[in-house]
């Protein structure tokens, strides 16, 4: 049963990675679960010249191999009958007046989604072009991609040029790590059961880990990505986000607002770190050759498009503070890298150690005591704990409980893109970024980005399939603590 308004959804970027990848395929899963309105509509953008039937054969190539159905599936047939195309140079205002045609006369009995899946440097002169054909009245709503600039000074005027034709409540700016499920899950765990409440603080937590890792390097995006790094591409948003939902109060309510005002006090409590914290408090690294997946892999300055004498990091991590009453003196350390062992995404809490071992703490006991959250590749959380071995004497061992959350529940999980498209279309903000919280989130960062482009250092090297640096994990040990799968 459809659980949203009429829609038409405009894809600019709409023959792009993206778009192919994870907007139609999660648009599809929506349809095929019925929550599409069925008189939604789907319009895809693109620069080159092509007809409708061109391009549904671009998407019959490129977005449906991620998704498991037949061509032939009625599912499918009905889902590219809400698919059109239109040829539209986004930097050219008068390619704009045939998508006012295109959505009718009287677009505001609809709701508009229009999709920036384009390089940030459009998103002004699109919202402009938008705004002069009318297009920006109240039910019309932008999505924006990030990156969203490449510091707080672009972030900043990139979001002043967008709010010159919409307003807040019109602006999504999306981070899909929080449509995840786990990720709503931290929130039920937290604020819906009195178990970890009390224990969610100083006193019992001894620090917190956020670790978002890819097997992947960068995959034919070497120009994007040497301008870029990790510290844009993932620190500076989606590990932030991590933090703040981790380390955020309990809000008044699940109003959108009430939530966003939680982790904005979280990323303004950052502690800051100066110029001259940043050799102590972060690492930054860079990949060479190695192995993935068991195949040979080159080294990041030998990937296309990459400079030679790159000192692009491909690996960041950092140990990072919260100065408020909860959180005081607890590190979190962020890190996030390319060519990883594998794909992980995951926080792990580690609790204190008790006062006082009644029963000896043998060192296959250590990293005891700690909630896994898992975000991917599986969403599960799991608590470690100790308890008694069976048989005769007071002997421990480590054990677990496992929530796998796919089996909790017999409904469909939606993919992260799929649940957030959907609150876009109904209206919902809860699960975005508003203009304050992206302005922290880079004005906490550029101490670190600044004194990295001032060091003409080398990044710390390290082989591709492996965990990062050695100075990641020195950067934990100065803590007496190491990384979850070293213990």
């Amino acid at each position: 049963m459809s659980t949203t308004p009429a829609f038409d959804m405009v894809l600019f970027g709409g023959t792009g990675d993206l778009a192919m990848r994870k907007i139609l395929p999660a648009l599809f899963e929506a349809h095929r679960e019925g929550t599409l309105h069925p008189d939604g509509r789907i319009l895809a953008l693109g620069r080159a010249a092509g007809s409708r039937a061109e391009y549904l054969q671009q998407v019959e190539r490129q977005a449906r191999p991620h998704l498991r159905v037949d061509a032939a599936d009625p599912a499918w047939q009905g889902f590219v009958q809400r698919i059109d195309f239109l040829q539209l140079d986004a930097s050219r205002a008068e390619d704009f007046p045939p998508l006012g045609d295109w959505l009718g006369n009287a677009p505001r009995q609809r709701v508009v989604v229009c999709y920036l899946a384009t390089a940030p440097r459009l998103f002004a002169p699109i919202c402009a072009h938008l705004a002069a054909c009318g297009l920006n009245h109240g039910n019309v709503r932008v999505v924006l991609e990030k990156p969203l600039g490449h510091d707080w000074a672009s972030s900043e005027a990139i979001n002043a040029e967008v709010a010159r034709h919409f307003q807040e409540q019109q602006i999504y700016r999306i981070d899909h790590y929080l449509g995840k499920e786990s990720v709503q899950n931290l929130m039920a765990i937290r604020f819906g059961n009195v178990l970890f409440e009390p224990l969610w603080r100083r006193e019992w937590i001894d620090h917190v880990q956020i670790t978002i890792a890819e097997d992947l390097g960068v995959e034919g995006r070497g120009e994007f990505y040497d301008k870029t790094g990790a510290l844009r591409d993932m620190l500076q948003n989606h590990l932030l986000q991590l933090l703040c939902m981790v380390a955020m109060e309990p809000p008044a309510s699940l109003d959108a607002d009430a939530i966003r005002d939680e982790k904005l006090k979280v990323l303004k409590s950052l502690k800051p770190i100066r110029e001259d914290d940043v050799p102590r408090c972060t690492v930054r690294g860079q990949y060479r050759a190695g192995a993935a997946g068991g195949q040979p892999v080159v080294g990041y300055r030998q990937e296309p498009a990459v400079a030679a004498d790159s000192l692009t990091e491909t690996f960041v991590a950092v140990r990072a503070e919260v100065a408020s009453w909860r959180w005081s003196g607890v590190p979190f350390f962020l890190r996030s890298g390319k060519r990883m062992p594998e794909r992980l995404a995951e926080i792990v809490i580690h609790f204190r150690p008790v006062p006082l071992s009644l029963f000896g703490m043998p060192s296959t006991t250590q990293g005891v005591n700690r909630m896994v959250i898992r975000l991917q590749p599986e969403e599960r959380i799991s608590l470690h704990f100790l308890a008694k071995q069976a048989g005769d004497g007071m002997r421990l061992q480590p054990t677990s409980l496992d929530l796998d959350l796919l089996s909790t529940s017999h409904r469909r999980r939606a993919d992260a893109y799929e649940r957030l498209l959907l609150d876009v279309i109904r209206g919902q903000l809860g699960l975005f970024m508003r203009r304050d919280e992206l302005a922290a989130a880079w004005r906490w960062v550029e101490p670190i980005l600044e004194t990295w482009e001032r060091d003409a250092s080398q990044p710390k090297a390290y082989t591709a399939g492996t965990w990062g640096p050695a100075a990641s994990s020195a950067l934990l040990s100065r803590d007496g603590v190491a990384w979850h799968e070293e213990i």
